[in-house]
């Protein structure tokens, strides 16, 4: 098997509404498609990054919520790539997005942060 990339990931939330203004309006990722699935009670929202990586969006009634933060089994975080740290987290910040202090990484030296987006699903900005 040769893996090509990452073609999406799908993250459930809990307020669909106020996860559609984050990740299209806040983050700024383009809207591919948007359906209501009546026999699911569910949106799913098709969200693309300028990469072409897609996040896909759900909304399900009653969703069980995140075991722990951020150390549950299964997906750790969800990490962007930034040309620029600084001013994405000056937008961040501007947005009223709480964002954790800028650190480096002890093995590559690179600069990265986290914030977490409506329902608490960590999210890292990764510096170029």
């Amino acid at each position: 098997m040769k893996l090509l990339r990452t073609h999406h990931v799908a993250v459930i939330c809990s307020n669909y509404a106020t996860s559609r203004r984050f990740y299209a309006e806040t983050l700024g990722l383009e809207v591919l498609s948007e359906v209501y699935r009546e026999a699911r009670g569910s949106y799913k929202l098709d969200l693309r990054l300028p990469d072409g990586t897609q996040v896909e969006l759900f909304s399900f009634p009653d969703p069980p919520a995140r075991p722990s933060y951020p150390e549950a089994c299964g997906l750790r975080h969800l990490a962007f790539e930034v040309a620029d740290l600084d001013e994405a987290v000056a937008e961040l910040a501007g947005n009223g997005i709480r964002v954790e202090l800028i650190r480096a990484d002890e093995f590559t030296g690179k600069r990265f942060t986290f914030f977490a987006d409506p329902d608490g699903l960590p999210l890292e900005l990764y510096a170029r």
